[in-house]
């Protein structure tokens, strides 16, 4: 930790040069101050650009995020009445927390949604879901059909059609 404290007190200052569009620098008068995410704001700070061969934000060719975004607004959507534990927009993976029916107490729900690329395809999507029963106070594992699971996807694969099509007609 020494070394590297009198490696850095070594360096010479005189060669870092000011920026003048950096956070916290000093404007001058009568010039306007920029944005600290950018001229492009936060969407380009974030590296989500929309062209004009693009669909949005990693809709198409070119975007920022790595995944669809309309598969990944509906698999968001789709997934909202679950508590959300983690979101990754750039990796695609929807983590839920454990769900409770109200009228199955005894039972919880847990999912994972996977959105696999950046095109709107039907194998664009997976969701793996968790299921556990309460027995003798313990959560035990319960094997979840695979109707349900297919059933989960297509419900996040029509939304994201509905999603693009309004999206269509707004243009």
């Amino acid at each position: 930790m020494v070394l590297c404290l009198a490696s850095l007190a070594g360096c010479n200052s005189d060669a870092v040069k000011p920026n003048p569009t950096a956070p916290g620098a000093m404007v001058e008068p009568g010039q306007p101050a920029g944005s600290i995410l950018g001229d492009e704001g936060l969407l380009g700070a974030l590296g989500i650009t929309k062209g004009p061969n693009q669909e949005g934000a990693g809709g198409g060719p070119g975007g920022g995020v790595g995944v669809n975004a309309y598969l990944w607004r509906a698999a968001l959507d789709t997934l909202s009445f679950m508590p959300l534990s983690s979101a990754d927009p750039f990796g695609g993976v929807i983590i839920t927390d454990w769900y409770n029916p109200p009228q199955l107490p005894g039972e919880r729900y847990k999912a994972t949604a996977y959105i696999l690329g950046r095109s709107l395809r039907s194998d664009g999507v997976r969701v793996n879901i968790f299921h556990q029963v309460q027995q003798n106070g313990q959560w035990v594992d319960v094997p979840v059909s695979a109707s349900t699971v297919g059933e989960m996807e297509n419900k996040v694969l029509a939304r994201a059609r509905q999603l693009r099509e309004q999206s269509q007609i707004g243009s």
